[in-house]
């Protein structure tokens, strides 16, 4: 498994990860060989949040991992703050302690490795969420911080604050949602492609040594399904297949090492199958020739100005 830097806390964590969003679709046994199946991969990151599932996905994940075949220690625990499910986006100090109080208690553990603010709040004041990181790291409750859907400014926004660098940014990007790519390879072009979304945000990201965590890797659109042997990508699956016949791989492979190919990135897997997480998780082993990563890129429906 490819290991990467996550930014600069230190921690030395596998490019592919395991996000357990719809893990409550198991029971314990099925959760528990879950974790033990992405593990024994070589993954040991594990990406949580507080609202999947209204908190009973990191119930779960807690329960699996008590009875799982490694320890708390071996692994990298993420979890995410800061929606208020249907309601607000919430960066206010006192959201930010509760949401990591109640998700320590489900998780069953004394401390997150990383802890993400999800989605950005607009009335959020940076002073604020320097008070809770900093309370959180001084408990011990918190190692490392970031961020998730941000753009550059806003990042900049609370670093004017917070004492702690921050690590990474949870981003949608996928083969079929590769607008971050576009807008620099379409530079000073009049196309849509060149239309920049996000402020440079994958530039921003390596200047400032954020890692990208990709989510919804596999999907195209906005949950709209999943483009991997789907009939609507006959080419991107045609490529995908050559290309893993040629790594002795799979199609779950390929589209991860494309994404882990691009510097400073690492991908979130929303599996719940045992089998497909240790197929994704061949992709560590995987180095994409330069001119097979623009050949996927191109057979996803983009092209060079």
């Amino acid at each position: 498994m490819k290991m990467i830097d996550l930014g600069q806390s230190g921690l030395k964590a596998s490019a592919i990860a395991l996000g357990v969003m719809r893990i409550t679709g198991l029971d314990l046994a099925g959760a528990t060989n879950l974790l033990e199946a992405a593990h024994d991969a070589g993954v040991n990151f594990f990406d949580n949040a507080d609202i999947y599932d209204g908190g009973k996905a990191e119930t779960l994940f807690g329960q699996a991992l008590k009875n799982a075949n490694f320890s708390r220690e071996d692994i990298i625990v993420q979890s995410k703050a800061g929606i208020v499910s249907g309601k607000r986006y919430d960066w206010s100090h006192d959201h930010i302690i509760e949401a990591v109080d109640g998700s320590l208690k489900r998780l069953g553990v004394d401390y997150l490795d990383v802890l993400l603010l999800h989605r950005p709040d607009a009335l959020f004041e940076p002073e604020e969420v320097a008070s809770a990181f900093d309370e959180l790291h001084n408990s011990g409750k918190v190692r490392s911080f970031g961020v998730s859907n941000c753009n550059p400014t806003q990042i900049e926004l609370l670093k004017s604050a917070v004492s702690q660098p921050l690590v990474a940014n949870q981003l949608q990007f996928s083969l079929m949602h590769t607008g971050m790519i576009d807008s620099g390879i379409h530079v000073n072009m009049t196309d849509d492609r060149s239309v920049d979304h996000d402020g440079g945000i994958l530039e921003y990201s390596r200047l400032h040594h954020m890692t990208i965590q990709a989510w919804s890797p596999y999907q195209y659109g906005f949950f709209e399904g999943v483009f991997i042997d789907s009939p609507k990508f006959p080419k991107l699956n045609a490529k995908l297949q050559e290309l893993a016949d040629a790594y002795h791989t799979n199609k779950n492979a390929i589209a991860s090492a494309w994404l882990i190919r691009v510097p400073g990135t690492q991908v979130i897997a929303g599996t719940t199958n045992a089998h497909r997480i240790q197929e994704i998780a061949e992709a560590g082993n995987i180095r994409l020739k330069a001119q097979e990563w623009y050949d996927l890129y191109f057979a996803a429906g983009n092209d060079l100005p």
